[in-house]
């Protein structure tokens, strides 16, 4: 293993640690996490075997070199490379790509079936040298409780692990980490999602109510919003009407939005990222492509 990773390694542990000293004591302490057990989800780990995903990330530090003036980075999975489709009905999202954030010099950096670990792999071999972004979304965890079977704890240790790094690399970024999203996979993947939400209200929520002294959210420049209930038609019930997956060719259960789920993602976060950004908020209103005054045109890489 060399240095780098170690280092990553060791600060996910850190981090961890820290997180549990700061929650709230209970009669039997959690045991303290085991750096063998986190490392699937915190060793930066590269998909090249995987052509698309190896000619991706080729063209998207390509992009950041040519295009160093990019203001707003998301990083995550699939959900966020499926703002680059233009497939209607269900997955019409360049529209809401153009509208919300194009117009403020984005960069996606989505990539379907990542993981934490694909994501370390990616920011720390190319996707965000040179760039100092006034914000980053990062929406990531929910194929480490899916398809990698990793435990929330894995999870968290992860998401972690990804805001420290990010914090180190993009100094002077705004970091607007959301929780993970809804699906209808089974109960162990919604029991695990929960989990992992809960932990990262407390740990970089705000500090008010009965956390207000637990010491955490130590990370000023990371905003933590939780948008589940844009997903659901009533608490605890999913509206699966707007998730695309039970319409594939192949069905499979909900976990994807579709062109409305998305739009209503990108309208519950925009009055946050248009506060760390600095501007005014886009609405519904909006055109696509017509940013207001006080912006300046952007690009879609």
């Amino acid at each position: 293993m060399n240095p780098a990773h170690r280092s990553c390694l060791l600060a996910a542990v850190l981090l961890v640690l820290c997180s549990i000293g700061a929650m709230e004591p209970s009669a039997t302490p959690p045991a303290a996490p085991n750096l063998a057990d986190l490392a699937p989800a915190i060793t930066p780990t590269a998909r090249l075997d995987i052509s698309w995903w190896a000619e991706r990330h080729t063209r998207i530090v390509d992009a950041v070199r040519a295009h160093t003036d990019a203001q707003l980075l998301l990083l995550g999975d699939s959900i966020t490379q499926n703002y680059d489709k233009a497939n209607p009905p269900d997955e019409d999202f360049l529209p809401i790509w153009k509208q919300f954030y194009e117009p403020r010099r984005a960069l996606n950096l989505g990539f379907s079936g990542d993981t934490t670990a694909n994501v370390l792999w990616r920011i720390t071999h190319g996707e965000i040298d040179g760039l100092r972004p006034r914000v980053a979304i990062i929406l990531i965890g929910t194929n480490n409780t899916g398809h990698a079977h990793q435990t929330a704890e894995q999870t968290e240790a992860g998401i972690d692990n990804i805001i420290a790094t990010l914090s180190q690399r993009l100094p002077q970024t705004r970091l607007l980490l959301l929780g993970i999203l809804p699906s209808d996979i089974s109960p162990e993947k919604t029991a695990a999602d929960q989990a992992v939400n809960q932990y990262l209200s407390v740990r970089y929520g705000k500090n008010t109510g009965r956390n207000a002294n637990l010491g955490v959210n130590q990370e000023p420049r990371v905003t933590f919003l939780g948008i589940s209930s844009v997903f659901m038609t009533s608490p605890g019930v999913l509206n699966t009407a707007i998730f695309y997956d039970p319409r594939l060719p192949t069905p499979g259960k909900p976990l994807h939005p579709d062109t409305a789920g998305q739009r209503r993602m990108a309208e519950a976060i925009e009055p946050t990222l248009a506060k760390l950004m600095a501007d005014t908020p886009r609405t519904a209103k909006d055109p696509p492509g017509n940013p207001s005054a006080n912006r300046q045109p952007g690009h879609s890489y």
